[in-house]
């Protein structure tokens, strides 16, 4: 049976369909030159449909095409109970599942808080803003005790559109200015630096390109096994208009999502 592409609008069967969307993320790896031959890959590891998606293509590319990378998976414990905690017992599977092993490091080790204690102290008032930059550094230590190369995230085309419709709305240039110096010079690349060391570490993303929908159908027609409860902080966030303004804009035009990138 064939369905039409969110991304192009062509209809594929599902094995074509399979066989365009990793072949897209071969391309893109391949020609931001990503990875070289031997590096030690920390995937960061959410349990949600992006992060579980990202690791299952990443051993399946890995193994196709012999990039030569060892995988690790790096979870990160926000102390969200209810959340974390039930998404954790899926990246347990996925380890599992996927034969790579996976480190979990938890905020209340890292800084002596969690994100509940958090609320508790300031309200439901920019949670995550307070928890993006803890699990920013977060998953940097991990990087740094796990000695890894380099550091995929899950975030997908939607996820940076989203960020460049956000600053516009908030009237945020210096911010804007430096994402869209991060779209044109970084290439997908985005160097990070270590707290405690001068190295730095390649935090990549493979699914710079790749549509949020089609990871969801990519999930759901492989089967996947990945955690779909929202955050119960995430509705306070600034970020859900800028989503559902570009959800908008991509049911009038399914190519705006790319749209907004590449202009």
């Amino acid at each position: 049976m064939n369905r039409k592409r969110p991304k192009t609008g062509g209809a594929l069967c599902k094995e074509c369909f399979f066989w365009a969307f990793e072949e897209e993320i071969h391309c893109t790896i391949k020609s931001a030159s990503l990875f070289s031959k031997g590096d030690y890959v920390a995937i960061a590891a959410s349990g949600g449909k992006d992060s579980t998606v990202l690791a299952y293509i990443m051993k399946l590319l890995n193994d196709r095409y012999n990039y030569g990378l060892k995988l690790v998976l790096l979870s990160i414990d926000e102390g969200i109970t209810g959340y974390r905690d039930d998404s954790l017992e899926t990246v347990k599977r996925n380890e599992v599942q996927y034969g790579i092993p996976l480190k979990i490091l938890s905020y209340d080790e890292l800084y002596g808080w969690t994100m509940d204690r958090i609320v508790e102290k300031i309200g439901r008032k920019n949670n995550c803003t307070f928890c993006g930059v803890f699990r920013r550094q977060a998953l940097d230590r991990g990087a740094e005790l796990l000695k890894v190369d380099k550091i995929v995230t899950g975030h997908n085309a939607d996820d940076i559109a989203e960020t460049v419709i956000m600053n516009i709305l908030r009237g945020d240039i210096a911010r804007l200015q430096s994402i869209i110096l991060y779209i044109l010079c970084t290439s997908i690349h985005e160097k990070i630096k270590q707290y405690s060391s001068e190295d730095k570490i390649s935090r990549c993303k493979p699914f710079k390109y790749t549509y949020e929908k089609e990871i969801v159908m990519y999930a759901y027609f492989k089967k996947l096994d990945y955690f779909t409860t929202e955050c119960i902080y995430s509705p306070n966030a600034y970020r859900g208009h800028a989503r559902a303004y570009l959800k908008d804009l991509e049911r009038i035009r399914p190519s705006a999502i790319i749209d907004v990138i590449h202009s």
